[in-house]
């Protein structure tokens, strides 16, 4: 059983006020992801981001995450970003291709940018384990990505530069 996710950090004001966040969700297995983003969006709300503050993207697969992250990166409109897609592991290596190319990427925009990336792209051997982390409860680690970019926002905001 998965430990609920702690309460999402609040943003001050004048920070939610500036910080735009980009969410980034592949549409391959949509029902899974879908729960991802909604729980994020309805967290960073409660942080005290405003809806038009949050920008969401649906791309197909995971695997073309990272290039949409780096073009938004590029326009440096987002503060952070955060990427959500489940990869089921079936038959064939495939599993493990998608979730770590997608993984590497992101990690290059991330470094390459400066513009943070969460990875709530999840890597689930079985959909029960995807079921248990999309669920519309306080283990939905769409909740857990929107805590991590708020604790970014806020860090960022006291670092010079």
């Amino acid at each position: 059983m998965l430990s609920p996710i702690p309460a999402t950090p609040k943003l001050q004001p004048s920070l939610a006020q500036r910080s735009r966040v980009a969410i980034i969700t592949a549409q391959f297995n949509a029902k899974y992801s879908a729960s991802l983003e909604r729980h994020c969006v309805a967290a960073l709300q409660q942080a005290g981001l405003a809806r038009d503050r949050i920008a969401t993207f649906a791309v197909p697969g995971a695997l073309e995450i990272p290039v949409v992250a780096k073009r938004l990166a590029e326009q440096k409109e987002f503060s952070v970003m955060v990427a959500f897609g489940v990869v089921l592991k079936g038959e064939t290596y495939h599993f493990e291709i998608v979730a770590d190319q997608c993984a590497a990427g992101l990690q290059q925009v991330a470094v390459q940018t400066g513009i943070p990336v969460i990875n709530e792209v999840l890597a689930c051997y079985t959909a029960a384990q995807a079921e248990a982390r999309c669920g519309d409860n306080d283990s939905n680690k769409g909740r857990e990505a929107a805590a991590a970019a708020v604790a970014m926002l806020n860090l960022l905001a006291r670092l010079p530069g």
